[in-house]
């Protein structure tokens, strides 16, 4: 048995898939033997205490009438043989199986009430048919959906979404099957293969949700199960009334069909009762509703239960508190209202005129996209289209306005999908985004039907993010506007001390003139002049706020400024620390591109630290070299 997709590779790992009993195993094994006798059969059940009183309580029940009670296993195998006793262990054993929890999206009470009823019209309709082996009717019957219980199992959270849009829509929920990997026929069709039951009622499973035009060019057991299991659906999903069908497949007229479906619902009970299954019927409605009627009830029911989670959407969107949350919600949400899988977000650059893709996290998709730029200029494209035009745009429709560019055409073929549809982004006159959908037709036709749902979600999701939009841009017009008081304060400073060094510098003046005859400490009031221009020049760029790497190079003679660096503070480092400088200084060492003043601050600093970690005195060795490149 071959699914067509890779989820076999997946289901075929689970921890969660059912086994049948090794007893079971070698009870289904001697049964399928020409030569199994009887007596090993009996053995092989009566290992078993709790299967053998399960088998002794069902063959002596109403199901089967026998004459007489049975109280020997072998009798039990005498009396009904070996097929009906294999197929009896194998509904006793398989709720066993499948020991899981049901809620109100998957309610396994009600599981077991379809399948067991599907199971007995299955057998009755095999009898009136002269069916060879109305048991193994009865046992796929049983087993025809046993695929739903392996989805809800090991893919509850995915699975409970589908039964949360889709629950009274078989045909829509078949193709939400097929978006999770496959559906519940070809699951429980495969696992019934693993098992090694007979290849026919592996088919009655497989193909009992197939178009009723395939059935009626299948053996009897698949249009056996394909009517026994209309008959018992809650909502009607084939083209034809089961009854149709019963009377088209299999010949039955419609006081023979209202017989058998009497005669199961009777045995039904005892029969679930005997394997200590627990059963539910459907809830019956006070009066019939026309199917336009039923329509239009199951329609309001769909959108009630959108708006509720919509409602729980658009919270989770205005309580994210950044941007990059608010995006991941906007996804978040579109998987859980619409089961959607290939979402990617592209906002507006209004700087750059155009659309740039969103980093949504790790997936590596997404980051192949974050960033990704679509120019405004290239009109034609369905996203810039989009967001221009305020409208949805899809490339499944006929392009009847615009050619297709090959930019859209890159994006499909990177998605992986038949085609996207595009919805805009956009808050009041403002342009926001485009959300791009990465879609099957067959998702693109459902989807189309909660077109408006999409379209609300999208307006929210817009507001959320022009609202942090808006957050920011006004979090920094109150940064602009403490900076400028910052500006102003530190302007009224500078300038005040600006007077003093003014001040010093003129005395500086007036002292080298009067020490000028004599030659005494000219280079030392040089310095001093430069260091007053270094600090005024400090004080300039602190209040323009500029960058002093930003500030033009200019060449600069590295060995001056050590020159004067060391007559600056050889004598205090002396006198005030015990520390001696000594300078090896390479005289062919040429001109450097720099700025003067940053060097200066830089060697300074070299020196200081350098005296600090001297704190007993000692010695400090500048030393220059030109190193041939």
């Amino acid at each position: 048995m071959k699914l067509r997709k890779p989820i076999l590779d997946q289901i075929s790992t689970l921890k969660n898939l059912p086994t049948l009993p090794h007893i079971l195993l070698k009870l289904i094994k001697a049964c399928n033997q020409t030569k199994g006798s009887l007596k090993e059969i009996s053995q092989i059940i009566e290992k078993d205490p709790s299967l053998t009183s399960k088998i002794l309580r069902l063959v002596n029940s109403a199901y089967y009438g026998l004459p007489r009670k049975v109280k020997k296993m072998e009798n039990a195998v005498t009396l009904l043989g070996t097929t009906a006793i294999k197929n009896v262990a194998i509904s006793a054993s398989i709720s066993e199986a499948f020991k899981v929890k049901g809620n109100g999206f998957f309610n396994l009470k009600r599981y077991w009430w379809h399948s067991l009823r599907t199971a007995i019209l299955a057998k009755r309709f095999s009898e009136k048919l002269n069916y060879d082996t109305p048991d193994e009717a009865f046992l796929a019957g049983l087993m025809h959906d046993i695929g739903r219980l392996v989805l809800w199992v090991n893919f509850r959270k995915q699975y409970r979404g589908l039964l949360e849009l889709y629950g009274r829509r078989p045909d829509l929920l078949l193709a939400g099957e097929i978006r999770l990997g496959a559906t519940h026929c070809e699951v429980g069709a495969w696992l019934l293969d693993k098992w090694n039951l007979p290849s026919f009622m592996v088919d009655a499973v497989l193909y009992h949700h197939d178009p009723v035009d395939r059935v009626r060019d299948s053996l009897p057991l698949v249009q056996i199960i394909y009517v026994a299991n209309a008959l018992c659906q809650e909502s009607a999903e084939a083209r034809q009334a089961p009854e149709e069908l019963a009377k088209d497949l299999l010949g039955f007229s419609d006081p023979l069909i209202q017989n058998l479906i009497s005669q199961a619902d009777e045995e039904l009970t005892e029969f679930a009762r005997s394997l200590e299954i627990e059963i539910e019927p459907p809830s019956k409605p006070a009066e019939a509703l026309s199917e336009k009627d039923a329509e239009k009830q199951r329609q309001l029911i769909r959108e009630v239960q959108d708006t509720s989670v919509l409602i729980g959407t658009l919270m989770n969107l205005l309580e994210a508190p950044d941007e990059a949350s608010t995006l991941r919600e906007i996804y978040h949400g579109l998987q859980i209202l619409f089961d959607l899988q290939e979402i990617f977000i592209f906002l507006y650059d209004e700087d750059r005129q155009g659309l740039v893709g969103a980093d949504l996290g790790e997936n590596e998709r997404w980051k192949m996209v974050s960033g990704l730029y679509v120019p405004s200029r290239i009109e034609r494209s369905l996203l810039i289209r989009s967001l221009e035009d305020r409208r949805l745009l899809d490339s499944f429709s006929p392009l009847t306005e615009h050619k297709s560019v090959i930019l859209d055409e890159q994006l499909i073929r990177f998605i992986g999908k038949e085609g996207i549809l595009c919805v805009p982004l956009y808050s009041h006159d403002e342009k926001v985004g485009v959300i791009v959908l990465g879609l099957e037709s067959v998702e693109f036709t459902h989807l189309s039907q909660q077109f408006g749902v999409l379209q609300m979600f999208a307006r929210h999701a817009a507001m959320a993010l022009c609202g942090y939009r808006m957050k920011k841009a006004q979090l920094k017009a109150v940064q602009t506007e403490r900076l400028g008081a910052s500006y102003e304060m530190a302007r009224k400073v500078i300038h005040e001390i600006n007077n003093p060094l003014s001040i010093i510098k003129n005395y500086l003046k007036i002292l080298a003139l009067k020490l000028a005859e004599k030659n005494i400490a000219q280079d030392e009031i040089r310095i001093m002049n430069e260091e007053i221009d270094r600090v005024s020049q400090i004080l300039r760029d602190l209040l323009s706020f500029s960058d002093i790497t930003s500030l033009p190079p200019e060449p600069v003679d590295i060995n001056a400024i050590l020159s004067d660096m060391v007559r600056l503070t050889k004598e205090p480092l002396s006198s005030e620390h015990g520390i001696s400088i000594h300078t090896d200084l390479d005289p062919s060492l040429p001109p450097v591109l720099g700025n003067k003043n940053g060097l200066k601050q830089v060697f300074i600093n070299l020196i200081k630290n350098a005296a600090e970690a001297l704190s007993k005195g000692g010695n400090i060795y500048l030393k220059t070299r030109k190193i041939s490149p």
